[in-house]
């Protein structure tokens, strides 16, 4: 199979590599995969409304501590990211990004709605040949009915 301009049989580039793992982090949050979060952003400090968090394990007990989640594993989001703005730098090995986040939820008593609007800035690193969160800024701007959603109101 020839791979076209679009696809390459390589690592992806920076600018994808970085792309998907933006796309990853929502997708685990919306699976209720905090410890696949903790793996996503092991080496990286996630910075939100309290005090940053850095390692696999602490990431992973601030999203188990923060988010509601029901009966089929999961906490009834979708989290969609828009705006998306990646600056590439191949040769240092370095790439920034900021993008808009809004979360949706719907629950059997709870119709679909937005809950949160924000922006992330997110700081990533190439390593032994493969990219890396090492930060991730999360600020919400926008709060809705985030009571089915937050353990605690403050939390975000």
């Amino acid at each position: 199979m020839l791979a076209s301009s679009y696809e390459s049989a390589d690592a992806p580039s920076g600018y994808q590599a970085v792309a998907n793992l933006i796309a990853r982090y929502a997708e685990l949050v919306d699976d209720g995969d905090f410890a696949g979060l903790g793996v996503l952003l092991a080496d990286a400090t996630f910075i939100g409304s309290g005090a940053p968090v850095h390692g696999r394990e602490a990431i992973e007990k601030m999203f188990r501590d923060t988010l509601i989640v029901y009966s089929d594993g999961t906490p009834r989001t979708h989290h969609m990211t828009s705006n998306l703005a990646i600056e590439v730098d191949e040769r240092a090995g370095t790439a920034v990004s900021r993008s808009y986040v809004t979360v949706l939820q719907a629950l059997p008593d709870l119709p679909l709605q937005a809950i949160a609007g924000g922006r992330y800035r997110d700081r990533f690193e190439r390593r032994d040949g493969r990219w890396c969160f090492l930060e991730r800024r999360v600020r919400i701007h926008l709060v809705g009915d985030v009571s089915s959603h937050l353990r605690q109101a403050a939390a975000l």
